[in-house]
């Protein structure tokens, strides 16, 4: 999938120490959340991650990229994940101040009331549709 940019590395949650997170903080993160990878390899370069390993779908891959992107003090993930069948790539989106899960929905499915697929889409890292925060990154699954 490439390089992704989360812009506000002031954003997300804390791990580690005040020095930043650790490749092995994010793996825990990952574990925590329940993301499957085999041979899940983190590695941190200043404020970027990178990710190696084999997702088991297209979509544990996707929020593999955003646990470790939204954890504060990352400002970029270099995905060098695969995964075993080919899907449609989501759109990632960064909330802004103000937003809502159906303000989103409606500028992306143009139905505000769609905003579970969002919410769905972002379980585990989201645990209710009213907590998201501005600087979070969010997948946006193609309408169906």
């Amino acid at each position: 999938m490439g390089l992704f940019d989360f812009f506000r590395r002031d954003a997300g949650k804390k791990v580690g120490d005040a020095a930043g997170p650790k490749p092995e903080d994010i793996k825990q993160e990952v574990g925590r959340l329940g993301l499957d990878a085999q041979g899940l390899e983190v590695s941190v370069d200043g404020d970027t991650v990178s990710v190696r390993g084999q997702a088991a779908s297209q979509e544990q891959r996707e929020k593999i990229v955003l646990a470790a992107g939204n954890i504060h003090g990352v400002a970029k993930v270099d995905d060098q994940m695969t995964a075993p069948q080919a899907a449609a790539q989501s759109q990632f989106y960064t909330v802004k101040s103000g937003d809502t899960l159906s303000k989103i929905a409606k500028q992306f499915y143009q139905d505000p009331n769609k905003y579970p697929v969002i919410f769905e889409a972002n379980r585990p890292m989201l645990k209710d549709p009213d907590e998201i925060y501005p600087g979070q990154a969010l997948r946006i699954p193609a309408a169906a």
